[in-house]
């Protein structure tokens, strides 16, 4: 583990995440950053004898904050912060992971619909997951002005 402060040279070389479920040692792991789903399994003792990880893309990237469910139903999404009656510019209350977000997730996001969220989800998948908000950029679908629009709703 390190020394440095909080907010500090290493703050940014290091990611948490929960890893719950039917893995040997659940809980909060502290991981490099850019370690993958396999790293966290690995962390957490790897999962029960008899337990199937097929459900998991163990080569995905983790981000800061992921909780990684083994063996059982993913957690519910993050209750919607805005619906169709929701002011222009207030969007969710906490950002939509672009590593995380289910297609509805992503279509509820403004002036994303179905199709362009299935275009971030390709994306996602053929790359391994989003290292930077930036990459949103590099999906098909994607100009500067929606890249605007969306770039503080993601993370």
């Amino acid at each position: 583990r390190s020394a440095a402060p909080a907010g500090g040279p290493a703050a940014a070389a290091e990611i948490v995440v929960d890893v719950s479920g039917k893995v040997r040692d659940p809980g909060i792991h502290r991981l490099p950053a850019g370690s993958r789903v396999e790293d966290a399994l690995r962390a957490a003792g790897g999962a029960r004898s008899g337990t199937s990880t097929d459900g998991l893309n163990r080569a995905r990237f983790l981000v800061d904050g992921e909780q990684v469910v083994v063996g059982g139903p993913a957690p519910p999404p993050p209750a919607p912060g805005g619906g169709p009656g929701t002011a222009a510019g207030a969007g969710p209350t906490a950002p939509v992971s672009l590593s995380t977000a289910t297609l509805d997730q992503l279509d509820a996001l403004p002036g994303v619909g179905p199709v362009l969220a299935q275009h971030i989800l390709d994306h996602r998948t053929r790359n391994g997951g989003f290292r930077s908000v930036d990459e949103l950029r590099e999906v098909n679908g994607i100009g500067d002005r929606r890249f605007a629009d969306l770039r503080d709703l993601v993370r």
